[in-house]
C-alpha cells in the first residue's frame, strides 16, 4: 500500500467547484514544473440551450468522451446503467479513461474527477484507482459527498485508506484548499 499522504481527496456539495479545484491544481503544477507527468482526466458537464443534458471526460492531455447524456445516441444505449436521468456509457469512459489510469515509470501525479457514481459503474475503473494506490505515485481525486448520509462503497475504501487526506471545500475555503493541497502535493515530488 502506498504510504501515507499519497492520496488526496476532494469533497463537497455539488457545484462548490471541486473540478474548478482541482483543475487550478492542476495548472499550478504544470507552471510549478514543465516535465511533471500527470495523467488523468476530470468531468465536464455538456450544455445545450443552458440546459444540463450530459457529462463528458476529458483527459489532461484533451481528448474528450461520453460519460453519461439524457439523450439516446442509439438503440443499446436503453441497456446502459441510469444515474437519475442519465445514460451512462461505460463503453466510452472506459475506452479514454482506463488508458490513462495505467501505471508508467514516469508519472508523478495521477488526477482523477471524480470516483462517483457513475464511473463505478465501470468495474475496471475502481481496481484501476486500487493498483495506483498500491503503485505508490500521488493520486488527486475528488469524491461526492455521502446522499441520504451513505457514501458509495468504492469512496468508502478510499476514504479509509492509510494514505487518504480528505479534504471537504465549502465556499469559504476554496482559495485556502488549493494552496494547501498544491503545497503538501509538491512536498512529495521530484524537485525540477
Amino acid at each position: 500500500m502506498s504510504g501515507a499522504g499519497k492520496c488526496f481527496l476532494v469533497t463537497g456539495p455539488p457545484d462548490v467547484g471541486k473540478t474548478t479545484l482541482i483543475m487550478r491544481i492542476y495548472e499550478s503544477l504544470k507552471l510549478s514544473n514543465p516535465n511533471l507527468k500527470l495523467q488523468g482526466f476530470y468531468s465536464q458537464e455538456i450544455r445545450q440551450g443552458g440546459e444540463r443534458v450530459g457529462f463528458e471526460v476529458v483527459t489532461l492531455d484533451g481528448r474528450r468522451g461520453r460519460l453519461a447524456s439524457t439523450t439516446i445516441p442509439s438503440p443499446e444505449a436503453y441497456q446502459w446503467p441510469s444515474v437519475g436521468k442519465y445514460k451512462v456509457d461505460v463503453a466510452s469512459f472506459e475506452s479514454l479513461v482506463l488508458p490513462e489510469l495505467k501505471i508508467r515509470e514516469d508519472t508523478d501525479v495521477f488526477i482523477i474527477d471524480e470516483v462517483g457514481k457513475m464511473e463505478l459503474y465501470s468495474s475496471y475503473f475502481f481496481p484501476a484507482i486500487l493498483n495506483i494506490l498500491q503503485s505508490g505515485i500521488p493520486l488527486l481525486a475528488t469524491v461526492p459527498i455521502p446522499k441520504r448520509g451513505k457514501d458509495l462503497p468504492g469512496v468508502v475504501r478510499l476514504k479509509n485508506h492509510p494514505g487518504a487526506t480528505i479534504f471537504t471545500l465549502d465556499q469559504r475555503n476554496r482559495d485556502a484548499m488549493k494552496d494547501q493541497i498544491f503545497s503538501q502535493l509538491v512536498d512529495m515530488l521530484p524537485k525540477p
